[in-house]
């Protein structure tokens, strides 16, 4: 199912702008971007697009009141300084199973002063030497990776 439709079924007669929940996994993207999500989900507060072949986030739009967002099992491998932009107050970011390779595509998180848990599990950059240690000192903020604390 195309997200423009899934998203009108998820709605079950609300507004926009009622919504605080949205679950969009497993849906079909266009062409690898965000559809039919507009400025008008002023309310959400969780969005989940798990496996929605999601590359971009670019059409990504302004939900300032979002504190949970799923974003696993897409290609994603880079673009992440848009959250910081469009979702300032976002504490749980779960990136698992993209495909994100470096250090560098992760600093753009810095600017997610609230993120408190991000989940980067099965993607390259995992394998990295080193990886939790730098995470942790790159995204000073950050309390979880992975579902554990910085003592694991």
């Amino acid at each position: 199912m195309e997200m423009k439709k899934r998203i009108n079924l998820e709605l079950r007669n609300q507004a926009p702008e009622e919504v605080t929940e949205l679950v969009l996994d497993n849906c079909k993207s266009s062409n690898g971007e965000i559809e039919g999500l507009n400025d008008s989900f002023k309310e959400l507060e969780f969005l989940s697009m798990a496996n929605v072949q999601l590359t971009s986030l670019a059409k990504l739009p302004t939900l300032s009141k979002l504190r949970k967002l799923e974003l696993s099992d897409n290609i994603i491998s880079g673009g992440l300084e848009v959250l910081a932009e469009r979702c300032p107050n976002l504490t749980y970011l779960n990136l698992s199973g993209n495909k994100i390779k470096d250090l560098g595509t992760v600093e753009a998180l810095q600017n997610l002063k609230n993120l408190k848990s991000l989940d980067l599990f099965n993607c390259e950059i995992t394998n990295l030497e080193d990886y939790r240690d730098s995470i942790f000192d790159l995204l000073q903020q950050i309390t979880y990776l992975d579902g554990f604390d910085q003592e694991r």
